[in-house]
């Protein structure tokens, strides 16, 4: 089994990226809104602000207190849609249990909705996609791109979704449609599910499942990208419980099967935030031309 490096992958794209902005006739910006103090999201929101400024991107800080009403959070990113040069507005997630998420998600620009959670992008991305020019959801990018880095010949590959949730299933099973591949999409209603498993090349999974595929569900030399993450509670070795990020797959239980694995961590997630910087970039490109 070989472990496909989201990292070095990531860096590739990045360099790009960061090629192309210094090219831009202004600096874009980027924003991610933070309601709240959830320290994970704090550190989140930071370091993909980092990642932005060493890309050439500026990062407009918008970090407003658990206390906002909807309202008031939709008003303050009508504002932020409007400033100069502004490339890219995504709501950094979850939201307090108060806040209408849709109303939130719907107020940022299309055009800016790098994230494509907003039902107009989403909409659009459904109805017509162009690689080269439209906003596609992040994380469904970065499982495309995960597995065109094996240069496979998909077309002759039995291809499995697993879930069809919006920010990995449903879109990465539209991406291959665009592609003109065809896949079959796996949940939970889906019949005979454990042989369309065992008979697919290639799964792309992101049920959130702790370790959920195993090394006997699936076929000699399948190609798996694991986009689905969890908390795995586990004992440190001095005992102490220790919360872990898991993906969907058993990776010890898949490596005498599997040909190829990307890992969590180190696989979707860093190529995850690279096609969020290629989007503000697309974006970027967009106004220039």
């Amino acid at each position: 089994m070989q472990i496909i490096d989201g990292k070095k992958l990531s860096g590739e794209i990045l360099d790009k990226v960061k090629r192309e902005v210094s090219l831009l006739p202004f600096t874009p910006v980027f924003c991610d809104v933070l309601v709240g103090e959830d320290p994970a999201s704090l550190q989140y929101v930071k370091m993909k602000g980092r990642m932005a400024v060493m890309m050439g991107i500026a990062f407009h800080k918008a970090n407003f207190p658990s206390s906002v009403t909807t309202l008031e959070l939709i008003k303050e990113i009508k504002a932020l849609n409007k400033i100069e040069n502004m490339c890219g507005i995504i709501v950094q997630l979850p939201l307090p249990l108060h806040l209408d998420r849709a109303l939130v998600l719907n107020a940022i620009d299309s055009g800016l909705d790098v994230d494509c959670l907003g039902a107009v992008a989403s909409d659009n991305f459904y109805s017509h996609y162009n690689s080269e020019t439209d906003l596609c959801f992040p994380t469904a990018l970065s499982c495309m791109a995960l597995l065109d880095s094996l240069h496979l010949d998909l077309k002759t590959k039995n291809i499995a979704v697993l879930g069809q949730g919006i920010l990995v299933g449903k879109p990465v099973s539209a991406l291959l449609r665009y592609r003109g591949l065809s896949s079959i999409t796996i949940d939970i209603n889906t019949e005979h599910k454990e042989e369309l498993i065992k008979n697919a090349d290639v799964i792309i999974s992101g049920i959130g499942k702790s370790r959920h595929i195993k090394g006997d569900m699936i076929k000699k030399g399948v190609v798996l990208i694991d986009a689905g993450t969890s908390e795995s509670l586990e004992r440190s070795s001095m005992g102490e419980p220790n919360a872990k990020i898991v993906g969907d797959v058993d990776l010890e239980s898949v490596k005498d099967v599997a040909s190829y694995v990307s890992p969590v961590p180190g696989g979707v997630g860093p190529v995850t935030i690279a096609m969020l910087l290629n989007n503000v970039l697309k974006v970027a490109q967009n106004k220039h031309e």
